[in-house]
Order: C-alpha cells, then structure tokens, then sequence
C-alpha cells in the first residue's frame, strides 16, 4: 500500500494562498526549496487539483529554461516533468508532462491508486487534499509554517467530520522563520 502525503507552504494562520489567490508570501529559501525537491525525488507520483496543476504547469515545464534558473531550479524543472501525476478536474481537457486526467470520484480513484504497490505520493491542492483528508486517505502532513498572517483565503485544513490524531515526526528550523513539521497520521 502507498503512502498518501499531503504537504505545502502555508501562513502561520494556516493558509496556502491570501485572498485572490495570492502567494506572493511563499517564496522559499534555498534550504526550504531544496526539501520540496528531495521530497519530489522521493515521490513515485503526483496528485494535483485543478487549480494547484495550472499553477505548477505554468512554470514548471520550462522551468530549467528560463535564463536566470538556478541549478536547483533547473533540477527541480527536470524533476517534475519526468515524473507521473494524476489531475483530478471535471473543467480541464488536456494534460502533459506524463500527465494523467481523472475526471471521475478523486476519492474512489486516490483509494485505488493507495492501494496499489508503489512508492509514496504526494497530493496538492486545497479541495482535492480536503477530499482525500476527510475520507482518511492522508498518512501524513508536512507543513511548512511561514512567519506571515493574511487573515484569509484559501485554507490548507478542511472542515473534518471527526477528529484527526497526529504524531509528530520531525520540526525544523528553516531560514526566514520558516518552521518545517512533519505529522503522521495516528491510525
């Protein structure tokens, strides 16, 4: 069975994007981007949301081409093209990059793809990771806390059904204030 993370930056009042889509807040240091990227390579396949995937493929593709791109970035670029994802949208047509669309149940088909053999997955995007969250499909949430209040928007927690029991795995310290944790789902 799989391995389903759920983890992104987020606002110290618990926010992935500020009202209008803004994440303007969120730009990483080296060290935190290097993490995002060695959790990429440890990750066999990728579960996007509509909106999160327009985000990522609107850069990323070319990404390693872009004039000012850093080995990191150029890295990250190559990292992310080559591997697999799944976008889950009913408003989406088309998708590239070793890129699957799924525009049935998110919840039925992220079930069948946990149980099937393979390395960890990750999801991203607020409304698909809240989906998966309250069917009790995460096995762990990797957070990293920004030193930054935006009093709204898009909320990396959704409303559950029932509680959640945690186990924490790892804290760390990035630069700029940025608090890295790292829970386990207590099943």
């Amino acid at each position: 069975m799989r391995k389903l993370i759920y983890g992104m930056n987020l606002t110290l009042d618990g926010y992935i994007a500020a009202p209008g889509d803004d994440i303007g807040w969120s730009v990483p240091s080296d060290e935190l981007f290097q993490f995002w990227s060695d959790q990429l390579q440890a990750t066999d396949l990728t579960l996007y949301g509509r909106k999160l995937w327009q985000t990522m493929s609107s850069h990323w593709p070319t990404g390693d081409q872009r004039p000012n791109a850093t080995p990191a970035e150029i890295e990250f670029a190559r990292r992310w093209r080559d591997m697999s994802k799944v976008v889950f949208s009913s408003t989406v047509d088309k998708v590239d990059w070793n890129t699957r669309l799924v525009t049935g149940d998110a919840v039925a088909e992220i079930t069948r793809l946990k149980a099937e053999d393979g390395g960890p997955m990750d999801i991203g995007g607020a409304t698909l990771a809240g989906a998966a969250m309250r069917a009790g499909l995460i096995d762990e949430y990797v957070i990293a806390a920004h030193p930054v209040l935006v009093g709204g928007g898009t909320p990396f927690f959704t409303a559950l059904d029932s509680w959640v029991n945690l186990n924490l795995v790892e804290t760390r310290t990035l630069p700029g204030g940025v608090i890295l944790t790292r829970y386990e789902t207590r099943r």
